[in-house]
């Protein structure tokens, strides 16, 4: 089930937005396909994790800098995240903005 979810999670990250950024010039292609697959990983993590939400935790990444949004249940949960983001080869830098839901 977990293979099934993380493979789904990657093709989804994969398809939507393919060169939206590129089209702005905000980066290369190859940083563009770098970022892409650094966020594949990422995703690919949490779904692996128990502890993280992998459907409510969102996952951009920038020139290498990871930015993760949405809801945690718990502080753990968010420090988590952000620890195994911090993980992935290529990440340069991680912005926290995951809101713990009280």
């Amino acid at each position: 089930m977990k293979t099934i979810l993380t493979a789904a999670i990657t093709a989804v990250a994969l398809l939507t937005g393919a060169g939206c950024t590129v089209m702005r010039d905000q980066q290369s292609v190859g940083s563009y396909v770098d970022d892409t697959t650094i966020t594949s990983r990422v995703k690919a993590k949490f779904a692996q994790d128990k502890r993280v939400s992998a459907m409510a935790i969102q996952v951009e990444t920038l020139k290498g800098t990871v930015q993760l949004s949405g809801f945690a249940k718990s502080l753990d949960e968010k420090m988590t995240a952000e620890r195994l983001a911090r993980s992935v080869n290529g990440v340069t830098d991680v912005k926290n903005d995951i809101v713990v839901q009280a």
